[in-house]
């Protein structure tokens, strides 16, 4: 007979509240993250995702609430004994050791046989890339190259969970996003849960299956990558991820969640907030989702700024009423727009979205 029932949750926190004196870090969090998962928690400095990982990992324990791996209640257990393991933005690799021994120190703790310990640690160190450099020592290898040696370690002791604290954080551009998709790759192989922290939205977006998005220790919004990028459900959410257009508007009606507002001196029906009429509310957009019209009917705006980003122009435009509306197209490689043009611009109406202010 098949087995229908769920998956046992990789780590689940309920009614989690972490002090510290009269400073509330995490702020009654309930959270659920799926066996298999890549999930990440992403947010601004002070905002609780840090205190969150040190949490799960052990290194912080709870002043209310359960913290549970794999369905055990972990809450007052010490990080030592817990099936997870913490990779952090400074590889803390041990200088004098070889990159085989430094893979090999967490077998050698827990007293395995020193050829288990060899095998498994050579065993991770392929899983990585980073076979051949068994016999060199930290100092002879790049920063990408120790990154990797970092997650070996973690990954010897096969944890049913992998913490990762900003890993990325002090490699190059580059360096960076080839790490992003070898990491991705990794656990897609691996099928191991991981736990990323990041304040860094692209980053998120390109790695994960689902985003925790945080502020002032609570969670703002839970969602996929498309989701929490294309439908915001609050104007932090809008103005974090991604770039934004903030545009001032006025409510004329709601209905249902899809309310009617003014701005720029034109209407547009929109989905967001239910306010009532003739308040004063938001009209959030992305920049991609601007066109310019030269024969169209939309507000007009004065070009005033324009931005070469590679493989697109960022077009900053100021309208009637002081406000600017930035329009990103794609760099065909042609003219571009000059300085003072004057030109209407259209708005894709199924991605407007409407807060209060």
């Amino acid at each position: 007979m098949q087995d229908n029932s769920p998956a046992q949750p990789a780590v689940d926190l309920r009614g989690v509240v972490k002090r510290f004196g009269t400073m509330t870090a995490v702020d009654h969090l309930d959270l659920t993250i799926r066996s298999g998962e890549f999930f990440t928690m992403l947010g601004a400095s002070g905002c609780g995702k840090t205190t969150t990982l040190r949490l799960i990992a052990g290194f912080e324990l709870p002043t209310e609430g359960q913290i549970l791996i794999s369905g055990q209640d972990v809450s007052d257990i010490p990080a030592y004994q817990r099936p997870v393991h913490t990779v952090f933005q400074s590889y803390a690799l041990f200088p004098h050791l070889t990159i085989l021994d430094n893979v090999a120190f967490p077998l050698r703790v827990r007293r395995l046989p020193r050829a288990e310990q060899r095998a498994r640690a050579m065993a991770a160190l392929e899983m990585v890339q980073m076979g051949r450099y068994g016999d060199r020592k930290p100092s002879q290898l790049s920063g990408g190259q120790q990154q990797r040696v970092a997650l070996a370690r973690a990954l010897v002791n096969e944890p049913t969970v992998l913490l990762l604290d900003e890993p990325l954080g002090a490699l190059d551009l580059k360096l960076r996003k080839e790490m992003q998709l070898e990491l991705k790759d990794m656990q897609r192989r691996l099928g191991i849960t991981f736990v990323f922290v990041t304040h860094d939205q692209e980053e998120a977006l390109t790695l994960s299956d689902r985003i925790a998005l945080m502020q002032g220790g609570r969670i703002v919004q839970l969602d996929t990558p498309a989701n929490l990028y294309n439908a915001p459900q609050s104007l932090y959410a809008a103005e974090f991820i991604g770039e934004t257009n903030l545009i001032p508007a006025r409510m004329v009606s709601a209905d249902h969640g899809s309310s009617v507002v003014e701005a720029l001196g034109q209407t547009y029906r929109a989905e967001g907030t239910t306010a009532s009429a003739g308040a004063a509310v938001t009209l959030a957009l992305r920049p991609e989702r601007v066109r310019r019209e030269p024969a169209g009917t939309g507000p007009v705006g004065e070009l005033v700024e324009i931005d070469f980003i590679g493989t697109d122009l960022r077009l900053t435009y100021r309208m009637a009423d002081g406000s600017k509306v930035i329009v990103r197209q794609q760099n065909s490689g042609g003219i571009p727009p000059a300085i003072g043009e004057r030109m209407p611009l259209g708005f894709e109406t199924d991605s407007l979205r409407i807060f209060t202010s």
